[in-house]
């Protein structure tokens, strides 16, 4: 089994140091998986000790209560992208940054991935949250995937069979694992998508903060679908900009100045401050427009 994790100085891992928000408690044990064939011998062992595990990858689109988790937690994230080209497909592993497959398929003059620059997290969680930008979606690329199961069996299933839809699949509602993947590679203009990967990440320097410098989960809220065929998607944020979202503030937490869907965490702030903040934003939403927003970021651990 690959080897815990102890955070210097601390009894306990916290989530504070695994996720993109860097605010959350402790978790039980730590196990830290680069390659499939050490989640595979992590995932077997610990079925054989009956116990229960929570995986994360990059620990982006993840807010954990103040509290933690009382379990194993496994990451399964690999900061050296596996990645190669076999005819028309790419295969990568699900443990690669989705910047990293972003930047590969851009180098390498394969269409479709450049939408995907600059979002956190790794291939496996893009993949179980079907993860796009720009009304573009991973999903729509995906070919097939190997799973793994909780008790470590591995199987290879087809995209057709996971429900994509907007940021969803049916891998949330399994336990399932993706190992790895199988997506199209379609030829593109290497210039022209080089040029969209260089606008792409010139709108995120604009308009998003730097998740690497600011703790953030990114959108916090999904955005609007239509109503009728004949409508787009409208962002989330628009709403909340015109709703007065950005003039909130819960203790360390507040609104993004240039993005009102995003919610940034000052020091000291907590996953209580943060959920908090984003039910007063949600009840600006309906108050003024009269409809719920869904929440993107996925809550983990008791929040009271």
């Amino acid at each position: 089994m690959s080897s815990k994790f102890q955070v210097p100085g601390s009894k306990s891992p916290r989530f504070a140091d695994l996720t993109t928000f860097r605010i959350g408690g402790p978790c039980r044990e730590f196990i830290d998986c680069k390659t499939a064939d050490e989640l595979g011998a992590a995932v077997r062992e610990l079925a054989a000790r009956n116990e229960n595990f929570f995986l994360i990858g990059g620990g982006s689109n993840l807010l954990v209560s103040d509290r933690g988790l009382d379990s194993v937690v496994v990451r399964f994230a690999n900061s050296e992208p596996e990645i190669r080209i076999e005819n028309d497909e790419i295969i990568v592993s699900a443990a690669t940054a989705l910047d990293d497959l972003a930047r590969f398929s851009v180098e390498n003059g394969i269409a479709g991935f450049a939408c995907c620059s600059g979002i956190p997290g790794t291939v496996g969680g893009a993949i179980a949250g079907n993860a796009g930008a720009f009304g573009e979606q991973i999903g729509d690329l995906l070919i097939s995937v190997s799973l793994l199961d909780h008790r470590g069996g591995e199987r290879i299933v087809a995209a057709g069979e996971l429900g994509f839809a907007y940021r969803h699949s049916r891998l949330q509602e399994t336990s399932d694992i993706v190992l790895s993947a199988r997506l199209r590679a379609a030829r593109g203009d290497a210039g022209a998508l080089r040029a969209r990967r260089d606008e792409i990440m010139a709108i995120r320097v604009a308009k998003h903060p730097d998740w690497h410098v600011t703790p953030t989960a990114g959108s916090f809220f999904k955005n609007i679908e239509p109503t009728s065929k004949a409508e787009r998607r409208q962002a989330a944020g628009w709403f909340l900009e015109q709703a007065g979202a950005k003039n909130l503030r819960v203790g360390g937490a507040r609104p993004f100045d240039k993005h009102a869907n995003i919610i940034v965490a000052d020091p000291g702030c907590t996953a209580r401050d943060v959920l908090e903040l984003s039910k007063q934003m949600a009840a600006l939403v309906r108050g003024k427009f009269g409809f719920d927003l869904q929440r993107e970021v996925r809550l983990v651990g008791d929040f009271g």
